[in-house]
C-alpha cells in the first residue's frame, strides 16, 4: 500500500519516519518531494578504460551550489533530505514529471530498503542534446513510501547505510556465489 500525505505527516510527527530537513511544501498527496543537495560525483574516466564490477570505481568529487550536466552524461548526486525508514516501510525514488520533461532522468537504483538510514544517492542522466543546469535546493525527485505486510526480519544494514553525501558504486564489495 502506498502511503498518503496524512499517513506520512502522522508518521513524521511521531518520529516513526524521519525526514530532515523537511519543508511542508515537500509533502505531496502520495509522496515526499526531495531537494537536490550540493554534493556530486563524476566517474573519473582519465585513469580507467572500462568500469568493472569487481574493481573500485574512481570518482571526481564536486561540492557546489549548482552543476551543469552535459548532454548524454551521467553523474551521481545526493538529496538534501536525510531519511530513517522503520523496519515495516520501504520506498522508491521517482523523478518529478516536470524535470523528466526536460530530458533529465532521475532515479536511485532499486528500492530504499526498510531500516535504511542516510541521504539518498541519485543517479542523474541528461538524455537531452543540451546541457541541463541544476541548483541546490530545487525539488528534483519524489520518494514514494510503501507499507509492508509485516516488519522485515533483517532490516537494511548494508554497505550504503548512513551515507551523508553522494556515494559511488560499492558493487566491488559484493560477495558473489558462483
Amino acid at each position: 500500500m502506498i502511503l498518503s500525505d496524512r499517513t506520512l505527516t502522522s508518521m513524521i510527527e511521531k518520529r516513526e519516519l524521519v525526514v530532515e530537513p523537511l519543508v511542508s511544501e515537500s509533502i505531496q498527496p502520495a509522496s515526499i518531494d526531495c531537494r537536490l543537495g550540493d554534493h556530486f560525483l563524476v566517474v573519473e574516466n582519465t585513469n580507467m578504460n572500462s568500469l568493472k564490477l569487481d574493481s573500485e570505481i574512481e570518482y571526481r568529487e564536486i561540492t557546489s551550489q549548482s552543476i551543469t550536466i552535459a548532454p548524454h552524461s551521467f553523474i551521481l548526486a545526493t538529496t538534501m533530505e536525510y531519511f530513517e525508514l522503520p523496519a515495516n516501510l520501504t520506498a522508491f525514488v521517482e523523478g518529478r514529471s516536470s524535470i523528466g520533461r526536460m530530458g533529465l532522468f532521475i532515479q536511485n537504483a532499486g528500492w530504499v530498503d526498510p531500516g535504511f538510514k542516510g541521504n539518498i544517492t541519485l543517479e542523474l542522466y541528461n538524455a537531452n542534446s543540451l546541457p541541463i543546469e541544476l541548483e541546490e535546493g530545487r525539488r528534483v525527485c519524489q520518494m514514494v513510501f510503501c507499507k509492508m505486510d509485516q516488519a522485515a526480519q533483517n532490516p537494511y544494514s548494508g554497505k550504503y547505510q548512513g551515507q551523508k553525501k553522494a556515494v559511488g558504486s560499492r558493487v566491488f564489495k559484493d560477495s558473489e556465489v558462483k
